[in-house]
Parts: C-alpha cells; structure tokens; sequence
C-alpha cells in the first residue's frame, strides 16, 4: 500500500475510535469537584467559594431550588443537543416531584459558567435540597441517566 492510502487508514481507525469514546462518555454523569472542609480549631481559616446555587442566586434572583433536588442545565442557542437536553429534563422534572428544571443560557451568564466550570453545552448539574453540587454531566443525558442520578441525591 502506498503512504496515501495508510495516511487514510490511520486517520479512519483514530476518528473511529474518538467516536466511540464520545459515544460511551457523552452524558455520562461523574463525580463533582471536592470542596475542601475546614476543621474547627483551625489556625487559619480558608475562603470557601460560594457553592453552586449561590452562585445560580447571584446571576438569577427569580430562580427556585426544588424541595428534592434542582436539575441546572447550561445550554447555548445554537445547541442542537440542548434542545433535547431540555426535553429530557423537563420531562424528569414533571414525572418527579419534588424536582425542579432550571435553564441556563451559558452564553449571557458567562461568569457563572465560568465560575462552576462549566466547560462545553449541554452541561447538566444535579443539585441537591441544599443547593450543593451532587454530580454533573457534559452532554446530553439519556432520561435513565438522569433518574439514575437523581437516585443518588441524598
């Protein structure tokens, strides 16, 4: 085979394989980020960010928690996966009670996303009664990933 033909060889089995790592990954919720906890008694108290719903309240007066747990979803407007984003979570947030949905636009609220690091859209966090970061996930989540996550909120 000539050069050409591996150089083309190659670049299919890469993009494959991207593909089903993006297949496997897309939507996937994970883990959050831990937020040191400072002990009483400590000499030198540290600054706390404010957590995630702080941070919602501070951009978005009018916004409400749920009384279970809170789905934020960033989306942008020319995301085709945020479109279906928005169905799937309004529809768990209809079947669930308790359960609110709650729409950001990521690109208005900059400083938000930024601030929660919200890196790409659709990106969905799933936050408890409290307001806290329970766990997240970049890209569009199918409607059994999010009941899945919403089981884990305590």
């Amino acid at each position: 085979m000539s050069s050409g033909a591996w150089v083309v060889v190659v670049a299919v089995v890469l993009g494959l394989g991207f593909g089903v790592y993006r297949l496997l990954t897309d939507g996937r919720f994970r883990g959050t980020r831990e937020i040191p906890v400072v002990e009483e008694g400590a000499l030198a108290p540290v600054s706390r960010p404010p957590g995630p719903w702080e941070a919602v309240l501070a951009a978005l007066p009018d916004a409400t928690l749920g009384e279970k747990a809170t789905l934020l979803q960033f989306s942008s407007a020319f995301c085709a996966p945020c479109r279906a984003t928005r169905r799937t979570l309004s529809e768990v947030a209809e079947l669930v009670p308790g359960v609110e949905h709650l729409e950001v636009d990521a690109e208005h609220h900059l400083e938000l996303a930024r601030s929660l690091g919200i890196l790409r859209t659709p990106t969905t966090l799933v936050l408890d009664a409290a307001g806290r970061e329970v766990t997240r996930a970049a890209g569009a989540p199918r409607k059994e990933q999010v009941l899945a996550a919403l089981g884990s909120a305590p």
